[in-house]
């Protein structure tokens, strides 16, 4: 009877990833809508980097985190989109047990370093605003690469160790997750195993890891628009805000809709909603961003047309 037990327990292979729902006559329209969001997110981002990388007069720490977000969010929409855009094409919606894990890791891995990422980008812009005398002497080029790195490396952190821990769970059924991404709370939901360990350590080292970089960015604003506002003509203060509105629209966004997946109860009512909004900070953020920061920006629109 154990051994039939343990079987059954460990019978699970792969989830259903449900997406948006039976689609019908609307698959190839959302297909062509996503595939095409895709390729201008890649392309834009790519892009971005190529002009970071090739003009001189870019290579300043503000576009050099430009640079890597841009890279990040190329990593960012390639976990998701293209799984979702075969499965939108072959109507084939499975996903390994492995294969979903790994979607998880990399997806969390790349959202907390997209959130310290952010916050360095907003404390290089308080410092070049709020602390112009002294930006040159902070804000130098290995301090530069010093934040970014500990952004890649340390949104891995956490998520790595989630991945490993989730992957010692028996997944005994149902296998369906109403989402379009293997997230956290839905995989914990279809776990057979006691999981209350679990949640009691990683939710409060999650919530721990992205709060301070949100508490920053939004302290380095406060600092900003404090400042701004201090500036007694008004070109002054246009040509100072002009210099991080593109950062701010962004960050908006994407803590906005984030808050909104991650801080509200997790009801039947709301799901729709968190799905909505996990679009927004997935799929639509990382397109959005070239586009802001291109049509904003008249350096990057210089850089462009010397390329062109």
């Amino acid at each position: 009877m154990a051994d039939t037990k343990e079987r059954n327990q460990t019978s699970i292979t792969g989830f259903i990833l449900l997406d948006f729902g039976n689609l019908h006559e609307l698959k190839i329209l959302v297909f062509l809508l996503f595939l095409a969001i895709y390729i201008v997110t890649v392309a834009g981002n790519i892009l971005i980097v190529a002009l970071v990388v090739s003009h001189q007069h870019l290579h300043t720490p503000m576009y050099f985190f430009l640079g890597n977000l841009s890279c990040l969010e190329t990593c960012y929409t390639s976990t998701i989109l293209p799984r979702m855009l075969a499965s939108l094409l072959t109507g084939d919606r499975s996903i390994s047990v492995r294969g979903c894990l790994v979607q998880f890791d990399i997806f969390g891995s790349l959202l907390a370093a997209e959130c310290c990422l952010l916050s360095v980008m907003s404390y290089d812009r308080y410092l070049a605003i709020c602390k112009p005398l002294h930006y040159a002497a902070c804000m130098n080029s290995r301090f530069s690469f010093q934040l970014a790195a500990g952004s890649w490396l340390s949104g891995s952190v956490v998520s790595t160790i989630t991945a490993c821990w989730l992957s010692q769970l028996i997944f005994c059924g149902p296998n369906e997750i109403d989402h379009f991404l293997c997230d956290y709370t839905p995989l914990i939901k279809l776990s057979c195993s006691d999981t209350s360990l679990m949640v009691l350590v990683i939710s409060p080292v999650c919530f721990i890891f992205i709060l301070p970089p949100f508490l920053l960015t939004l302290t380095s604003y406060v600092a900003i628009i404090s400042t701004v506002l201090r500036i007694s003509s008004s070109a002054g203060r246009q040509k100072a805000f002009s210099t991080c509105s593109s950062h701010l629209i962004v960050v908006t966004i994407f803590y906005g809709t984030l808050f909104v997946v991650y801080m509200l109860p997790d009801t039947a009512a709301l799901r729709d909603l968190n799905k909505v909004s996990s679009v927004f900070y997935t799929i639509l953020t990382p397109v959005v961003n070239p586009l802001i920061y291109s049509l904003r920006n008249k350096e990057v629109k210089e850089a462009l047309r010397k390329a062109l």
